[in-house]
């Protein structure tokens, strides 16, 4: 047989048949139970084929083992099983084999024939997605986008809320209506620092999207394409191209530098072609070709817009509001939006109020709609996102529509036509009732300072477009997600709302079971323990200490009480939360037995509530981890402290896991919300990891009653 080309197996020599090396990466979304999974499964098909291979996770935690440049260099071959990003620049040279992390739960042993075959990584390499041999997962573009949103989230809010403060507490009522801010005073100072955050944002969306295509070479022409599309100056627009322009110059960006790279260059040039020649000649063309190519353009269909905007003013209101509410709504302060605007600022001095009392009830509708979509169905948004909503309403109030963006840039083909639904109702109801606004702003804000008159039937514009754009995002993002999670996926385990966010959620590093073991501790010292108002529902300290050590035994027979055995994963799981024969015998049914099994402890406050948002959670993906596991867990203040439970099924629940085995061993994790960051990752990354080790499986199976599986489970930590 043929061997393959490229770096030959390594080995110890003399005479001695070499021994194969392969590494791995593997990483899912939420860098939780499947990366662990896959991480096992690689490892013991390499070991019963006596390959040797280090598997690195890029899990909750932070990166564990991780592969270093020696272990990099004497490889054989690299399989990278993730559903998120990986940087594979360090893998130039080797063969790299990109699959979805489900691939190494499922085929551990195609991979690892497969890998020998693998193309090599080129010198530079960008972070690629897996390949299309290797299970299915979101698309590169999608990543991209979402790995702009994720920076470009603090900006919007940072600047949002700081224009929205300076505002509230800073302006007062001008006599022609409206808020000024006093020039050189303290406000104008904040207001100040808030614009630059809304600058900043739109090139960082496009920078962003950049590097995740085409890596560092990409950042530098994808900002500067998208302050370039921002800044209509530059083109002779009166208006910036906005968000959208930005995810336009981002992708331009990140693709024109993947083209350069292909370029053969003679030697001595490659070291500088990332630092100086990529970026200056990407920047350079993209930056000419937005000005001259695409800038005169919009330019030229937006200054035509506004006359045709001017010749419809004698027609319908409700016409005439509803249009203007779908271009104020369409890309929130892009050059739609602004066209709209600037034509109802302009009436403004000819005495002609009522266009631009269309386009102030239109103008909050977005951000109001999306913050109010995320309170309504809780379940189909990230933690990340229900906080930008948060702020997004609050941002609503003051007009300030750029709120809504990391929405519309997320999921565009679902936001924005429910913005444009939203802003037409508001702008054709104030329309036809008449709302006037004096001065050149939109938002509750102007009404309550006295510049709208009409000011109920404005209210009520602004409330029912709000009241639209939520309901029709949350049955567009609902049924695109049910249509997602319809199709054969392989990453089976990433389904939701999918938290794609580079640089979110990682937690610190660790560097083991006895880190990751001691940061919980930690983490419970400074945060865990019950609430003052919560101690009457625990039990008395006496009474507990019982509960936990009593007479039980380990495995070996030692008393609990000597070995500690009350202190599993830091006193989170107890014997009271330990159940030897779990009677139910389905997926619904199992999670209400747990929830009353953890509601024993008292630090239940709403079984109900528990169930529900377990529920919740299992609709957005399964918990069934395979090899006869599963780990439902909720993020509820139906909990008073972080509480774990476990029950054995002896004839097993379907979970639609993985594997297609049902589960035997059903661990439920249940926190508080405000404790439902690094403590609910940990729980999880814990838990997976030794859930990992067959032996570990086959004792809890074993084990006879609930004090022998307290036993078995002190293992965990």
């Amino acid at each position: 047989m043929t061997s393959p080309a490229g770096p030959p197996p390594t080995g110890s020599g003399d005479g001695e048949r070499q021994r194969l090396k392969l590494l791995a990466v593997t990483a899912c979304p939420t860098g939780i139970a499947h990366t662990y999974m896959a991480a096992e499964k690689l490892a013991q098909a390499a070991e019963s084929r006596g390959i040797e291979m280090k598997v690195e996770t890029q899990g909750s935690i932070g990166a564990e083992n991780v592969l270093d440049d020696n272990d990099v260099k004497h490889a054989d071959g690299i399989i990278v099983a993730a559903d998120k990003d990986v940087d594979l620049s360090r893998f130039a040279g080797k063969r790299v084999l990109t699959v979805g992390v489900a691939e190494g739960i499922r085929h551990p042993e195609q991979l690892i024939e497969r890998v020998l075959s693998a193309p090599v990584q080129a010198e530079g390499g960008a972070p690629t997605a897996p390949s299309a041999g290797g299970g299915k997962e979101r698309s590169l573009g999608y990543k991209a986008l979402m790995n702009g949103v994720s920076y470009m989230i603090p900006f919007v809010v940072v600047g949002g809320l700081l224009i929205a403060i300076s505002l509230s507490l800073g302006g007062h009522p001008d006599p022609s209506g409206g808020l000024v801010i006093p020039k050189d005073s303290f406000w104008m100072d904040v207001n100040n620092i808030g614009v630059i955050g809304f600058t900043l944002m739109v090139p960082i969306l496009s920078g962003y999207i950049a590097y995740a295509i085409g890596d560092r070479p990409a950042l530098v022409p994808g900002m500067i394409g998208g302050w370039i599309a921002n800044t209509g100056e530059l083109y002779d627009s009166k208006a910036g191209a906005g968000f959208i322009g930005a995810i336009v110059t981002g992708f331009l960006a990140g693709y024109l530098v993947l083209w350069i790279k292909k370029v053969k260059v003679p030697k001595f040039a490659q070291p500088i072609m990332p630092i100086i020649v990529i970026p200056i000649v990407a920047t350079t063309a993209l930056g000419l070709f937005f000005i001259y190519v695409i800038g005169k353009p919009i330019s030229w269909v937006f200054e035509h817009l506004t006359d045709w905007l001017s010749g419809m003013t004698g027609t319908s209101a409700i016409l005439l509001g509803a249009i203007l509410g779908l271009m104020i709504a369409f890309d929130m302060g892009g050059p739609v939006n602004k066209t709209a605007f600037l034509f109802g600022t302009g009436l403004i001095a000819t005495g002609n109020q009522t266009v631009m009392g269309m386009c102030a009830a239109a103008i909050p509708v977005m951000p109001l709609g999306q913050g109010l979509a995320t309170l309504i169905r809780r379940r189909l948004y990230t933690e990340q996102e229900r906080e930008t909503g948060l702020a997004s309403l609050f941002m609503g109030c003051f007009g300030i529509s750029e709120g809504a963006i990391p929405f519309a840039a997320a999921r565009p083909a679902q936001v924005i036509p429910a913005n444009m639904l939203g802003g037409a109702v508001a702008g054709a109801i104030a329309g036809v009732a008449g709302v006037e606004d004096a001065v050149p702003h939109g938002g509750p804000i102007v009404a309550v300072l006295g510049a709208v008159s009409g000011v109920p039937m404005f209210f009520v514009a602004v409330v029912i477009g709000s009241a639209v754009t939520a309901l029709a995002t949350v049955a567009l993002v609902d049924l695109g997600e049910r249509r997602r999670r319809g199709e054969p996926v392989g990453g089976a385990g990433t389904a939701g709302p999918e938290p794609v966010l580079a640089g979110v959620g990682a937690g610190a590093p660790g560097t083991g079971g006895v880190v990751g073991r001691r940061a919980v501790r930690e983490a419970e010292a400074v945060g865990g323990s019950a609430s003052p108002a919560a101690a009457p529902a625990e039990p008395a300290a006496p009474e507990r200490a019982a509960a936990l050590e009593g007479s039980a035994e380990t495995a070996d027979g030692t008393p609990a009480a000597e070995n500690g055995v009350g202190e599993v994963l830091s006193g989170y799981l107890t014997q009271q939360t330990v159940k030897a024969e779990l009677g139910a015998d389905g997926k619904e049914s199992a999670i209400r037995e747990m929830s009353e099994l953890l509601a024993r402890t008292g630090r239940v406050a709403d079984v109900d509530e528990l169930v529900a948002c377990a529920l919740r959670r299992e609709a957005q993906g399964t918990t069934g981890l395979g090899e006869e596991i599963a780990i439902p867990h909720a993020k509820t203040d139906a909990v008073t402290e972080p509480i774990v439970g476990f029950a054995r099924s002896g004839q097993g629940v379907e979970w639609g896991s993985l594997d297609g085995t049902k589960a035997r061993l059903v661990f439920m994790i249940a926190v508080p919300e405000a404790a439902a960051g690094d403590e609910h990752l940990r729980i999880l990354a814990l838990l997976s990891r030794k859930l990992m080790d067959a032996g570990f499986r086959e004792r809890l199976l074993a084990a006879s009653d609930e004090s022998a599986l307290l036993g078995v489970l002190r293992e965990v930590g």
